[in-house]
């Protein structure tokens, strides 16, 4: 439910949601589609379901922070770590580095590159991280990093999508179709802690039922989504004169949503695993989405 979902303009059409993105984008650049893979956090047990991050934020008691992004360790290291799994096990014996697919002693380590298209201009952080750097090592896989757009601006970018007929994601857009780039300034999660104050007012109108669950997790843990503003705020000033037009308004009407209120619920009954006040010695995320010292 973090992810913006697949969508019909008006015409009907059908605008896809992240995996589906991310398929197309790989399609246009030529990656075969066997190449592509998509993974889910799951709970444990005998019959595993899909763990979605509110869920596991009802249950912890406390919401994501710059000092605690467990939502990025979770929900995308850990879930992509764990998709190539299998794809490194294939390739010890395609090399001819090890005889099975579960050996742990390889002749060297298989090495994996992970592209990431981030960009400096996007945070402080991300200015500061080089474009290729190592980032983990041990005897079975040898994992480095490139950001070949590291430096790219939104300009350059969006030049990009209009000169090659690349398409991007419906939620850039102030409406699915409109290819504008009047929506939200970036297609991470549907409402990001990170995210800027008008992000977070376009997520909550286009996505109401989910932001009225997070303001329950807020009341039930009494913790805030933010340390300046919380959900219930958010949700007030986005119906005020002045506020980002949503474009679309998604019911959240499916099965999986209903499961998503189902994980929430039975979180929720039960005591948290953090107590919330602890969060409060974390660093404050300003109006312009930058960190700033508590007082």
């Amino acid at each position: 439910m973090a992810e913006w979902p697949d969508v019909r303009d008006r015409a009907g059409m059908l605008h896809p949601g992240a995996a589906g993105m991310a398929a197309a984008q790989g399609r246009f650049c030529g990656v075969p589609a066997d190449r592509h893979l998509v993974g889910a956090k799951h709970t444990t047990g005998a019959t595993p379901v899909v763990y979605d991050l509110l869920a596991y934020t009802a249950a912890y008691g406390r919401f994501p922070r710059l000092g605690t992004r467990y939502c990025t360790r979770q929900f995308k290291e850990a879930v992509e770590e764990a998709a190539f799994t299998p794809v490194i096990n294939r390739l010890k014996v395609t090399l001819g580095l090890a005889g099975t697919p579960r050996a742990v002693k390889l002749r060297r380590p298989v090495r994996r590159l992970k592209v990431l298209g981030l960009r400096a201009e996007e945070s402080r952080d991300r200015a500061q991280r080089p474009a290729y750097r190592h980032v983990h090592r041990n005897g079975v896989r040898h994992v480095d990093e490139w950001c070949p757009v590291k430096d790219w601006t939104k300009h350059e970018v969006r030049a990009l999508h209009t000169a090659t007929g690349m398409t991007h994601h419906w939620t850039y857009d102030s409406r699915p179709g409109a290819d504008d780039w009047q929506g939200t300034s970036r297609s991470s999660c549907s409402l990001c802690f990170l995210a800027s104050r008008r992000d977070l007012l376009l997520g909550v109108a286009r996505r109401p039922r989910l932001a009225a669950l997070i303001a329950r997790v807020e009341q039930a843990r009494g913790d805030t989504f933010r340390p300046d503003w919380s959900m219930a705020q958010l949700i007030a000033w986005s119906s005020r004169p002045g506020a980002p037009a949503p474009g679309i308004v998604l019911p959240d009407q499916t099965p999986e949503f209903a499961h998503l209120e189902q994980q929430v619920s039975l979180a929720l009954a039960r005591a948290p695993r953090r107590l919330p006040h602890l969060a409060t010695r974390l660093p404050v995320i300003g109006s312009d989405g930058c960190a700033a010292r508590c007082c």
